[in-house]
């Protein structure tokens, strides 16, 4: 079938609409014809006589606004002189696109030109870079070469060395309207090639040619700028445009929002992006990324869901980059909820997760310990032939280890090690050993601790941390002591973690065997030795108790207050000295390293143990039961209600809780302190059954004293 093609007989056709005049300069018209209608001879002969194809202005950067075109000049031949364009109501008369005529057309149009000029930009890309060369392609154009070639010639290359001479060949041969368009054109080149050096140079040329640099030289430059990831030399190049009375428009100011954020001016990135939102600039899906990076290391990570909300608003489709970029700000927020909604989002818009993509997902589960989807997840990566690093599989294996996955922790080491990617190193070794010794298990713990020596690894405070916890749980006190002068043989100094760790131990600790752990506590920690010390009636040395335990929480760590006071309370009721534990129970009060154990309202008064040891909260409820007491006596209303919030957790590495173990210590005690069925960890009694009971507690006291 053969279908009418147009060709228009006024210059002004192709000026308006070629595509190579329009912002990109890259989209080539389609040269193949089909079968098409020719204006009559007369009609073409004013078309073939002297075309020049020349446009007054014309705009070479994707990212900014087409610049005003000026009307195309007239050809003095023109059968047209006062610039009209031919009526498309003419007649036109039909050429078979097989005869030798068609073809001879064809040459003569303007789209055989423009493939010609393609062909020689193509030359031009990877012939040698020498002026001989690169001259002797051009003079292919023969003769009168018109602006508007060499503007096709230079747009189309990518050899930003031979784009240089091309320039210095059409400067010598070509009197422009705007010089600076083939500049323009020229930049754009070494922005294809990362090229900002050469960029540097052409612009320094442009002014000593006295070329005034427009909108375009600098938007070019910007955005060469921060392809090369160059974010410091954006800033320059834009806070440099006022200089040449160019005023920057909202496409170069989104992309500056970009360039701020990742040269570190958060003040200025977010202070554009603010003007923006008002503005209504265009924001490119880049700058939407930096935005959300930007409140991500300042850790407003309700900013970066805000902003990822206003770009859907905007209709801006978020990408991949995106989605792993707030992926792995949730995980650093520590939420893992909202890092498993976005994953789902990714998935229902039909992208495919990349390894960053997994690697954020993983961060994610494993800091904030979601154990099943972490696995899950390392499954899928596994399913997939995608190879883990050491870091990610140190984050499974130390997330195993905080939630006490054993069998899976065994697996995950297992396949590092026969991935053939990558080998454990010091951490993983770490990871393995503090499962194994939490778990209790003493042998698999002394081999794993033979193969880090054997891959080259001497063991770290954390290994020998997690062996003296390891020992002390199997209650074998001399091994806890060798362990503790190999880490000074190593010359490492006890910290407060490992201090800790000794203190936790002798909390498990036979009474026979607790002189061994003073000594070496003494020797890691002296204030906590004097402590200690003095919790042992068969130490008789002249120091204040609640003073040296003042003392000795001032000189540690915020992160380690609690764990401290519980163990030294363990201890004080483990040797039965009710009096010293309730004097540490008070100055953690005091230090607030407890807060809100206790709670009143009108309808309940409750007892919270959530986050104290056992010794601990035996302590707390002798105190509060006291304090019960003592509002009774004063004529006090009790409440309607009374309760004890142990919480409903158990350890990672036992069977037992706290609720527990309380509930079976208030039978003793035969408290009406009854565990709620609809509030789990809750232990409830009513006001009538309390006063009872504390009532008969009273009355036996009084017999007995």
């Amino acid at each position: 079938a053969k279908m009418a093609y147009r060709l228009c007989s006024s210059p002004s056709y192709f000026l308006h609409d070629r595509h190579y005049l329009c912002n990109s300069l890259s989209c080539p018209p389609n040269s193949k014809l089909r079968s098409f209608y020719f204006p009559r001879k007369s009609d073409f002969l004013s078309l073939h006589s002297k075309f020049s194809c020349q446009a007054a202005q014309v705009s070479v950067d994707d990212a900014v606004s087409q610049e005003t075109r000026n009307p195309a000049p007239k050809s003095p031949d023109s059968q047209y002189p006062d610039g009209k364009i031919s009526s498309p109501s003419r007649s036109y008369v039909w050429v078979n696109p097989n005869s030798p005529r068609a073809s001879k057309l064809r040459q003569q149009s303007y789209d055989a030109r423009y493939a010609f000029l393609m062909n020689v930009a193509e030359s031009l890309n990877s012939c040698s870079s020498t002026e001989d060369d690169v001259f002797g392609i051009l003079s292919g154009l023969g003769g009168k070469i018109s602006e508007q070639d060499a503007v096709v010639v230079l747009n189309n290359m990518a050899n930003a060395e031979n784009a240089v001479l091309a320039l210095k060949y059409f400067q010598q041969r070509i009197k422009p309207t705007r010089e600076v368009i083939m500049y323009n054109v020229t930049l754009k080149v070494f922005r294809k090639c990362k090229d900002l050096d050469r960029a540097d140079k052409l612009f320094a040329e442009m002014l000593e040619r006295g070329v005034k640099p427009d909108n375009v030289t600098f938007s070019t430059i910007i955005s060469c700028t921060r392809m090369c990831y160059l974010p410091t030399k954006a800033v320059e190049w834009f806070e440099k445009m006022p200089q040449f009375g160019c005023d920057p428009d909202d496409v170069t100011y989104s992309a500056m929002i970009d360039a701020y954020g990742r040269a570190g001016n958060v003040d200025m990135a977010l202070s554009l992006y603010d003007r923006a939102r008002t503005e209504k600039w265009r924001v490119d899906v880049v700058t939407f990324s930096t935005l959300i990076k930007i409140y991500g290391q300042t850790k407003n990570f309700d900013g970066c869901l805000n902003v990822y909300e206003e770009m859907k608003a905007l209709g801006a489709k978020p990408n991949l980059v995106i989605y792993n970029t707030l992926l792995d700000a949730m995980g650093r927020a520590k939420r893992p909820w909202k890092a498993k909604i976005l994953y789902k989002e990714l998935i229902n818009n039909g992208f495919t997760p990349s390894f960053a993509t997994y690697a954020a997902l993983i961060r994610a589960y494993g800091k904030a310990r979601f154990g099943e989807d972490a696995i899950a997840i390392y499954t899928e990566m596994k399913e997939k032939g995608m190879e883990l690093n050491v870091i990610l599989y140190n984050t499974l294996l130390a997330m195993c280890a905080d939630v006490g996955y054993v069998d899976e922790a065994v697996q995950i080491f297992e396949e590092m090690k026969s991935s053939g990617t990558c080998q454990p190193d010091s951490w993983t070794f770490s990871s393995l050993i503090t499962i194994y010794s939490c778990s209790g298990k003493v042998l698999e713990a002394e081999g794993m601790l033979d193969q880090m020596l054997e891959a080259g690894f001497e063991p770290n405070i954390f290994v020998l941390t997690s062996l003296i916890q390891c020992y002390g749980k199997a209650q074998r006190t001399d091994d806890v002591v060798s362990t503790f002068n190999r880490l000074l043989e190593l010359a490492i100094t006890p910290d407060d973690r490992f201090c800790g760790c000794l203190l936790n131990v002798m909390t498990q600790t036979p009474s026979e065997d607790l002189d061994k752990l003073v000594y070496c506590i003494e020797k890691a920690n002296p204030k906590l030795g004097n402590v200690v010390k003095l919790l042992n009636k068969e130490h008789d040395i002249e120091l204040n108790f609640k003073e040296e335990a003042l003392e000795l929480f001032e000189s540690i760590n915020a992160d380690v207050k609690k764990a401290y006071c519980n163990c030294l309370i363990d201890l004080c009721v483990n040797a039965n000295i009710l009096e010293k534990a309730c004097e540490l129970l008070d100055l953690g009060l005091t230090l607030e390293i407890y807060k809100d154990i206790q709670s009143r309202s009108a309808t309940q008064w409750s007892l919270h143990l959530k986050s104290l040891s056992l010794g601990a909260a035996l302590t707390a409820l002798h105190v509060w039961i006291n304090d019960l007491s003592k509002a009774l006596q004063s004529g006090e209303e009790l409440p309607p209600l009374l309760g004890i919030n142990t919480g409903h957790g158990k350890h990672k590495y036992s069977d037992k809780g706290l609720a527990s173990v309380f509930e079976s210590h208030l039978k003793e005690l035969n408290a009406p302190f009854h565990e709620a069925p609809d509030k789990v960890g809750w232990f409830l009694t009513t006001k009538i059954a309390a006063q009872s009971w504390l009532e008969s507690r009273t009355s036996l006291e009084l017999e007995a004293s």
